[in-house]
């Protein structure tokens, strides 16, 4: 492999990019691509309540196949710095690993893809159009990234065939996944309201903790669904029940939970909602107590059907690693749900043991790998 992959990635490390900054990271990038060839365009967005985002667009070629790489340069905070083995932004080689915050997550993937598509590029097999959709607001509010730049590929009529995330797909090692998609993810506030009053005199007050109670019991009560496919069954998890009550001789006036589900294929976050309104009536219309409930829907699910260019993708995993990968669908949510509704899309990059973590970094060699199969299936998909 040559060594400007990880000169890539330890350039954008030193960059500290902790969302919503930029930091430099994409003007590194859009430098190396433009030196390239690559017509590049920046994409600063605002919306009042949310800190501005840098995004970048670059694209070199014309016509068909179009195939995007899309992937983040901002990342998480650091946490505390003297808890790191080495600085967070340095991005030091020890022990044939590369340290730094954003190794895994995700700018060692960029760095790969960056370099394959550079060579690539500068064959006599490259005919159609590759271009980088990379923005500075996934792990943020995820409002002034990518949803916009997609707009903004609408509005220019580019529409790109095929589409690759970068995000780190593997739990072990390089090649033992790609995701062909994502469960959806729907949130839900519960508060039940009663009456306040004294524990020794419960005939004068009415405790909502008895309602949330009824009502956690009847959300967990039955199984959404027993799975399709390409996707485990959904399931609906209680992240919080909280009263506020400080006192232990006080029926407090309120109790509230937070829940979330994670669905698949054979569902839709109106349907579900319709559900949990029924569940949550039956459960508490016998109670002389009020409720509110409110719906935010973070996600939609989706999967991309396996065809050629999905193949071209597992047959060059298996050509550099003999690993036959996997088509999963785990895992949480990420830019590719917005990235679905433009073309199709799959997510392959590097191991995700340490992202988000202290020491987060990745294996060199992973990083070797993984450019091997970006290279080896540009030259397969731009054949087909």
């Amino acid at each position: 492999m040559s060594v400007n992959a990880i000169q890539h990635a330890i350039k954008l490390i030193q960059c500290e990019s902790v969302t919503p900054v930029e930091a430099g990271a994409l003007d590194y990038l859009e430098d190396v691509l433009t030196k390239a060839g690559f017509r590049c365009t920046r994409l600063p967005f605002s919306e009042e309540g949310t800190a501005d985002v840098d995004n970048l667009y670059a694209e070199i070629g014309d016509g068909a196949p179009h195939l995007m790489f899309a992937g983040h340069t901002d990342v998480v905070p650091p946490g505390p710095l003297d808890a790191w083995t080495h600085p967070p932004f340095d991005g030091v080689i020890a022990d044939g690993r590369l340290y730094g915050r954003g190794a895994a997550d995700m700018k060692g993937g960029i760095a790969c893809f960056l370099e394959a598509a550079l060579e690539f590029v500068t064959t006599p097999e490259f005919k159609g159009t590759l271009s980088f959709l990379i923005t500075g607001d996934e792990e943020g509010p995820a409002i002034n990234g990518t949803v916009k730049m997609l707009r903004w590929l609408a509005e220019a009529n580019i529409k790109p065939n095929h589409a690759i995330v970068g995000e780190p797909t593997n739990p072990n090692y390089v090649g033992e996944a790609i995701k062909i998609g994502r469960r959806g993810s729907l949130n839900g506030w519960l508060t039940v309201s009663g009456r306040q009053g004294h524990v020794a005199y419960p005939h004068l007050a009415n405790n909502p903790i008895d309602g949330i109670a009824l009502a956690l019991v009847a959300l967990k009560a039955d199984e959404l669904d027993h799975g399709t496919d390409h996707f485990l069954p959904s399931h609906l998890e209680i992240t919080s029940v909280d009263v506020g009550n400080e006192t232990v001789n006080v029926i407090p006036s309120e109790a509230r939970c937070h829940f979330n589900i994670r669905y698949n294929d054979s569902q839709n976050a109106g349907d579900l909602e319709s559900l949990i309104e029924e569940k949550i009536a039956g459960a508490l219309g016998n109670l002389d107590l009020t409720y509110s409930l409110k719906f935010q829907r973070s996600a939609d699910c989706f999967v991309t059907p396996p065809g050629p260019w999905v193949k071209a993708l597992t047959d060059s995993i298996f050509e550099i690693t003999d690993i036959q990968p996997s088509l999963s669908t785990s895992g949480g949510t990420s830019d590719a749900r917005f990235i679905k509704s433009l073309c199709p899309v799959v997510e392959l990059g590097l191991c995700n043991a340490t992202i988000h973590q202290i020491d987060e970094n990745v294996v060199v060699e992973d990083m070797a790998q993984l450019t091997r199969i970006y290279s080896a299936f540009l030259k397969r998909y731009y054949a087909l």
